[in-house]
Order: C-alpha cells, then sequence, then structure tokens
C-alpha cells in the first residue's frame, strides 16, 4: 500500500503541529515542511520577553519541552519529517497535486507532489504607507529577525528614545520589553484608547496605568518618519508633532499571508483570510489550512473574524493533523478571541464580547457590572482586580467578560472563557464549585463575586452607575448627593473630590437626616470597591429613597483625574 504524501506550507507554529499530529497517527506517511525562514516552531508570543530580557538564550524560543532546538535535524531525527528551510513555495498546482518552490539562498528551483497540502503561512505586519518607512530604525516585531535586532539594540544600550506605533497587544508588549533596556518610549495610537478588545473604561484604566512608565498619545497617526543619512531621527504625527527618536516600533496589526493560496484558486473570506470548514478544509479537499493565514468563525456572533494567536494556530495544526491522515474526523468550531498581555506589573485580558462589540453586533438585550477586589485575602498579600462582566439579559448567558489588574488575571479570563464557550448563565456562575484556600483566592472568589453583584443588578438588587455617567453628571452639574461611605483615613488617602459628602458606612444609619427628605433624590454611594457602597444603598432603599445607585468598582475603578 502506497503511503501518503503530506507537504506542509509554513515552519512556524500551526505546520508542525500539523506535521507533527499527522505522523503520531501515521508512521509511514511521508510528511514534508517547507519553511521560507531560516527557523522552525518559533515561539513568536515570546518575542518581547526575550528583548526584555527575560530570558537571554535566544534557542529558548526554539526548544521543544525537552530543551532540544527544533530545527530540521530534531524533526528528522526526533519525528521522520523532512523540514526544509529557506525555500519559498512559489505556486501551487491543484490540478497536478503539484507545489513549485524556489531555495532563497541558492536560488535552486523544484517542484514536489502531495495527497494532502497543508497551509500555513501564516501572516505579516501591516506597515502604514508613509514616507520614511524603510529608514534604519524602523522595524516591526513580526519575525526572529526583528527580535534579534531589537534584543541587539537593547544589549547595545545606545539609544535611549523609541517610539512604539500602535496600542494593541504587541505595542504595548513591546513597549514594556524597550522600558525595560532603559529606553524611553512613547506609545502613538490613532484610536483614542489602547487595547481596542477593552470597553473604553476599562482601556483607560489601563492607559493610566501605562502612562506611569511611558509617554501615550491618543487619537494622533503616524504620517512620516524622518530621517538623516538614511538614518531615523524623529517620527512627524497627523497634528504636525515631531517626536525625536532613534527608533520606531510599527505594531498596527497583521494581515493574513494568502496570496499564494489566492493564486491557486483557494476561495479568501471576508476579512482576508483563507475560508476552511469546520474540518479546516479550504474549497479544495485535498487542501487545508491553518494559523494567522485563516478565518475562523465567532462562536458567539456566528461571523467569520480573523484571530491570529498562537493558541489557537496549534490547536487548528492538530486538527488538520488530524485530518489529513484520518479523514475527516476532528473539527475546529471556531473561537470566542480569549487574549491576554502582560503590561508591566498589570495582567490584561478578555474573553468573548465587549460591551461595545455587543452592541455592534446587534445585541440590544444586555446588561454589564463592574466588580473590583483583591484576588487573595490581604494577609496573603492580595493584589487588585478589576473585572467587567456583558451578559444577555433575556437568558442570563455570559456573552463577555474583561479583568485587568495586578492580581491573578490569568486564572479569571479563564474561568470566564469556559463559562462562555459552556453557555452558562450568570445562575450557573453564583455557586461555581472553584478551589479555595487563601493562597490562590478569596472564600468567595472574584468571579463568582462579579457573577453575585450581576445577579443582584439583574434582579434590581443592584442600580449601578459606571464611572462615565458618573462624571457626564458631574461635569453637567445635575442634581444629586454624593456619598463616600469609606472611614476617614481612607477618605483623607485617595478621594475623587466631586463634591462627595463623607459618611462611613457605620454611621449612615445615624446620620440620615443629614440627606433631603425628598425620597426620589438621586443619590449615589461608593466605598474603595463599592462593597460597602451597596450595603449603603441597601441601607437607604430600605429607608424609603427610591432613585439610588453605585458606583460599579469604586474608586479604584474610576479612570480619571482624582482629587487624591
Amino acid at each position: 500500500m502506497n503511503s501518503k504524501k503530506i507537504i506542509v506550507i509554513g515552519g512556524s507554529a500551526a505546520g508542525p503541529k500539523a506535521a507533527s499530529r499527522a505522523r503520531r497517527l501515521d508512521e509511514n506517511a511521508t510528511i514534508t515542511i517547507y519553511q521560507k525562514a531560516s527557523d522552525l516552531s518559533m515561539a513568536s508570543c515570546g518575542y518581547p520577553y526575550y528583548i526584555g530580557g527575560f530570558f537571554n538564550d535566544r534557542n529558548q524560543l526554539l526548544c521543544s519541552p525537552a530543551g532540544v532546538v527544533r530545527d530540521s535535524k530534531f524533526f528528522l531525527n526526533a519525528k521522520n519529517i523532512n523540514a526544509v528551510v529557506n525555500t519559498e513555495v512559489t505556486a501551487i498546482d491543484r490540478k497536478n497535486k503539484r507545489i513549485e518552490f524556489t531555495n532563497l539562498l541558492t536560488g535552486e528551483k523544484g517542484s514536489d507532489t502531495y495527497d494532502k497540502l497543508v497551509i500555513t503561512t501564516g501572516s505579516s505586519a501591516r506597515k502604514p504607507p508613509v514616507e520614511g518607512i524603510d529608514l534604519e530604525g524602523v522595524t516591526t516585531l513580526q519575525s526572529l529577525s526583528d527580535a534579534d535586532y531589537l534584543r541587539k539594540i537593547r544589549d547595545e544600550g545606545k539609544i535611549k528614545k523609541a517610539v512604539v506605533v500602535g496600542g494593541g497587544l504587541i505595542g504595548i508588549e513591546t513597549c514594556e520589553a524597550l522600558h525595560l533596556a532603559g529606553i524611553e518610549i512613547t506609545i502613538i495610537e490613532l484610536l483614542p484608547q489602547l487595547l481596542t478588545f477593552l470597553d473604553k473604561q476599562m482601556a483607560r484604566l489601563v492607559e493610566k496605568y501605562l502612562q506611569t512608565k511611558a509617554n501615550v498619545i491618543l487619537k494622533n497617526g503616524v504620517t512620516a518618519f524622518l530621517g538623516e543619512n538614511g538614518k531615523l531621527t524623529a517620527v512627524k504625527l497627523q497634528n504636525g508633532t515631531e517626536i525625536p527618536c532613534e527608533l520606531a516600533v510599527v505594531a498596527i496589526g497583521v494581515s493574513p499571508n494568502t496570496k499564494l493560496a489566492k493564486n491557486a484558486g483557494i476561495e479568501i473570506g471576508h476579512t482576508g483570510g483563507i475560508k476552511v470548514n469546520e474540518y479546516m478544509q479550504t474549497n479544495d479537499p485535498d487542501i487545508y489550512a491553518a494559523g494567522d493565514c485563516v478565518e475562523i468563525p465567532n462562536l458567539i456572533t456566528g461571523k467569520s473574524v480573523h484571530a491570529p494567536y498562537g493558541d489557537l494556530a496549534n490547536l487548528e495544526g492538530r486538527v488538520v493533523g488530524e485530518n489529513v491522515i484520518m479523514g475527516n474526523v476532528a473539527k475546529f468550531p471556531g473561537t470566542i478571541q480569549t487574549g491576554i498581555c502582560k503590561v508591566f506589573d498589570y495582567g490584561v485580558g478578555s474573553t468573548g464580547l465587549s460591551e461595545q462589540n455587543a452592541l455592534q453586533q446587534g445585541f440590544d438585550t444586555i446588561e454589564t457590572v463592574v466588580n473590583a477586589s483583591l484576588d487573595k485575602p490581604g494577609f496573603m498579600q492580595g493584589k487588585l482586580l478589576i473585572t467587567k462582566l456583558v451578559v444577555n439579559k433575556t437568558n442570563s448567558n455570559i456573552l463577555g467578560a474583561q479583568v485587568i489588574g495586578p492580581g491573578e488575571v490569568s486564572k479569571q479570563v479563564a474561568i470566564w472563557a469556559m463559562a462562555i464557550k459552556n453557555h452558562l448563565t450568570v445562575d450557573d456562575m453564583v455557586n461555581a464549585d472553584l478551589p479555595y484556600a487563601p493562597p490562590y483566592s478569596l472564600a468567595i472568589d472574584h468571579s463568582i463575586a462579579t457573577a453575585h453583584v450581576m445577579q443582584n443588578k439583574l434582579k434590581g438588587l443592584f442600580k449601578g452607575i459606571s464611572a462615565k455617567e458618573l462624571r457626564e453628571k458631574s461635569k453637567n452639574k445635575d442634581p444629586m448627593v454624593l456619598i463616600d461611605v469609606r472611614n476617614p483615613d481612607e477618605y483623607e488617602e485617595m478621594r475623587l473630590g466631586i463634591g462627595e459628602k463623607l459618611i462611613p458606612l457605620g454611621q449612615l444609619r445615624k446620620r440620615l437626616n443629614e440627606l433631603p427628605e425628598d425620597k426620589n433624590t438621586e443619590i449615589i454611594a461608593w466605598c474603595k470597591i463599592s462593597l460597602r457602597g451597596y450595603e449603603a444603598a441597601r441601607v437607604l432603599q430600605a429607608y424609603g429613597y427610591r432613585n439610588v445607585k453605585i458606583l460599579e468598582g469604586g474608586i479604584v475603578a474610576w479612570p480619571y483625574q482624582r482629587e487624591k
């Protein structure tokens, strides 16, 4: 019996995963990877941390869990996979099931035939079409050579000022890496907020924290990179400002590499990625695709999205590897777009839909809540978490969650991701059986407490007001009574300073005479995280006040200037 012949185009993440899975399922298949770059299985999400000096051995980016560098020799000896590097596949002949390739070092051309073909050509960094983009000192962070370039800059220590163009995941992580190298950073973002997967209040909290480490400029784009003698000297912005710098890292997103597939008549979707079915199969039944070059369904909206995440690339590659050997037996259903990044001492994560995305997608019956608390008890050095939860009011299904802060963000995002994937409701989450011990969490985990707040809100027990709404009301001088129910020493240490009255929770019942007699008066209460604010609101409601609201997330989730 003839063995199957499988060719994989692309050797970063999805391709090697597909090849390795195929090999484990069929020892006799002939499997070849063609890789345009000189390296294989690069841990590209680790590039910022290599640049930042979290580790110094470049080979760590290429190693297997056992510490062996995954080069061509490794693939041949350990997996019996022929991995051909520095070789670009230039054409796919679907009729004759053949590919054409060129060795980029020698110029030698060749061809190879396949039974099943896997396209994992990845993505390329977007570059703005502006003057000076090719100056020395202007770079992206997409390839290992980019990482090598930036690591060399870090090690030399000569450059003192840099600009990062783009306030997304890669831009923020690059900012930290360069800051750790002692470089003064300015982040330029065309949009009115950083990290567009977050809602504005959450993004504003991240921005406020990031401003303690770097300069942040929003609602401004780059019109030119300025230089002398071929080297970058400054970046010019839309408003005419020129920012002196010797380095600019462009991080404005990526575009799927689909030219090869498109030229072969492979169908491309509306996001620009290769269109695949649930088996990761293209419109050609003998050609599969995975990784950054494809588009996949969003499991909440049903719409196709481009989701260039390293974890998804590996999961998709595994499905492909199984299907090219066994037939279409494995499925990849899609994504809820779960992501996380490290922002200095903050974690920033999101899963599912943000409020603004939910509204854009036509969800018009949503409810949101912001909850702030520690991730574990104070006596175990607990750290702050701020979560915004988005649910569908009609069925209480959880649609999305955003979590930020110095606390254990990853755990929280993982909990919400599993809840969304399994269509859990708020009522499912309020009694979730999660592990508890003081070194790891509060007795009522932050995620469960967030569900409690949402349940109270859905039942009408908790009437919240967002920081944005309160700020607008304050600016408009709307008639309302503002009450801070913390202790005096807390008030002196930190306060909003927008006309609030200090009435500690323990004194509230005795000082009701200080409130207006009109029980319809709007009263807004808060504390540090608004747990005491909620208790104050319940007290006031019990005494007949009908228009009492709680500032969601309290003072710690206030994203604007405070008096103290």
